[in-house]
């Protein structure tokens, strides 16, 4: 029988020594159910660090390049929610996890106040710390 003499990878082990600790498989697992239903802040709030950061793939003249911190990127949520007529659907992939970090990919056919229909599909790149989401990258 053979034994392993090296440590299991981080997405077995526990995030924090907390009795109720979650992995991050579970964390993972967690964010796409809440975005599926699109609960995003709720999400946001039970599973982002406080000095989370946000990262899209460019600056606009609605969204800055990087927001900092959890009320910042809350309130981006709301102000991307304002622009947003409709949302026809959104769907999520399973999520991916290597190591500390999980992707998935976002699919959103919405209408938007100002620019009409539109169908946006982004890869979601998640960096967790502590039991934590610490950073979100959107990559297109």
């Amino acid at each position: 029988m053979l034994k392993a003499n090296r440590p299991l990878p981080a997405c077995f082990l526990p995030l924090c020594d907390k009795a109720n600790f979650m992995t991050i498989q579970q964390i993972a697992d967690k964010l796409v159910a809440y975005c599926r239903n699109s609960q995003w802040e709720q999400a946001q709030r039970e599973l982002y660090a406080d000095d989370v950061i946000s990262i899209e793939p460019e600056a606009s003249s609605v969204f800055e390049k990087e927001t900092k911190g959890l009320p910042a990127i809350i309130e981006k949520g709301h102000k991307f929610d304002d622009l947003v007529e409709t949302m026809h659907s959104i769907r999520v992939t399973d999520p991916i996890v290597a190591d500390h970090t999980f992707a998935c990919v976002l699919e959103m056919d919405a209408t938007m106040k100002a620019h009409g229909r539109t169908a946006m599909k982004e890869l979601c790149i998640y960096t967790v710390k502590d039991g934590k989401i610490v950073k979100e990258e959107f990559v297109m």
